[in-house]
């Protein structure tokens, strides 16, 4: 399948220009949404998603008019939003098993087979007639997961789904969400450059609610190559630094303020040749949107 957005722009009523002009194409595979938060990832989703509506601009999912045929959108779609309710007291294998009816499942033993195998897969078979008031944060995002993928969706959305889990978890949903992008368009959208370049093929950078780079992660890296150089500075300095040079990241280390600059040439001035990574990408698009020390 594909999925093709064009020219989609939203305006909220306070005024605040959400989507400006976004152009995007994602075939079957994993593809990043990387952008610091208000970037206007969610706002995207959420159009996607069928759950508001753009100003101007379409998507187009195959053939299917996404802004005109919600309904028959909804039926291909998995969604994970960013913030979720549950009803508190009931357990998880029930309510999945009545989000299955709703998505169509009729046959009871299909539908238990379904239940059981997407707790396993989130890893929540053990506490699956717990109710989920009781469950922690982590374990309410799992089973937000699951949720998700009941009915074979061709369009799974994640919004910043690892939030919450622990190294352990957040590996099985790394391996589950690369098993599902074989055969499936995923959007993950994240403010975690690791996300991105541990799961996507292809990624897009929003900021102020513009694309500012879309590509493949390996090739973005590779544009950065010679152009990345880091020095061990102390605090007080930086300010001078950021006025000389394109300042893309700080990071704090043993009392030392260690920055890295994207520049063409070699700038001197104790600075020594460092390997880019998704990271120095992602930060050298946005450094002239967002201060650096605010991320």
């Amino acid at each position: 399948m594909k999925l093709v957005i064009n020219s989609l722009s939203k305006t909220y009523a306070n005024g605040v220009h959400a989507l400006k002009d976004v152009s995007l194409t994602l075939n079957n595979g994993m593809f990043g949404l990387l952008g610091p938060n208000g970037a206007g990832k969610s706002s995207l989703m959420r159009t996607i998603a069928t759950l508001q509506e753009a100003d101007k601009g379409s998507i187009y999912l195959d053939d299917l008019d996404v802004l005109k045929n919600k309904t028959e959108v909804r039926q291909l779609l998995g969604y994970l939003p960013q913030e979720f309710g549950v009803y508190p007291k009931i357990s998880a294998e029930r309510m999945l098993d009545h989000i299955a009816q709703l998505k169509g499942v009729g046959n009871k033993g299909e539908r238990k087979d379904l239940v059981e195998g997407l707790l396993e897969n989130v890893n929540l078979s053990k506490d699956r007639k717990k109710h989920l008031g009781t469950y922690s944060g982590g374990m309410k995002q799992r089973f937000g997961i699951a949720q998700a993928l009941i009915g074979n969706p061709k369009l799974i959305i994640v919004d910043e789904p690892t939030a919450g889990l622990d190294p352990a978890e957040r590996n099985r949903f790394y391996n589950l969400l690369s098993q599902l992008g074989e055969n499936t368009i995923v959007i993950l959208s994240t403010h975690i450059v690791e996300d991105v370049s541990t799961l996507c093929s292809n990624f897009a950078i929003i900021c102020q609610g513009e694309v500012l780079y879309a590509g493949d992660p390996e090739t973005a890296v590779s544009e950065m190559e010679g152009k990345i150089y880091s020095k061990a500075i102390n605090k007080t300095e930086i300010a001078f630094y950021k006025d000389d040079y394109n300042v893309i990241s700080t990071q704090l280390k043993t009392g030392k303020l260690h920055i890295r600059i994207l520049k063409e040439t070699d700038p001197g001035n104790g600075f020594t040749p460092a390997i880019p990574n998704l990271e120095d990408v992602y930060f050298g698009n946005i450094a002239t949107r967002v201060d650096v020390n605010t991320i």
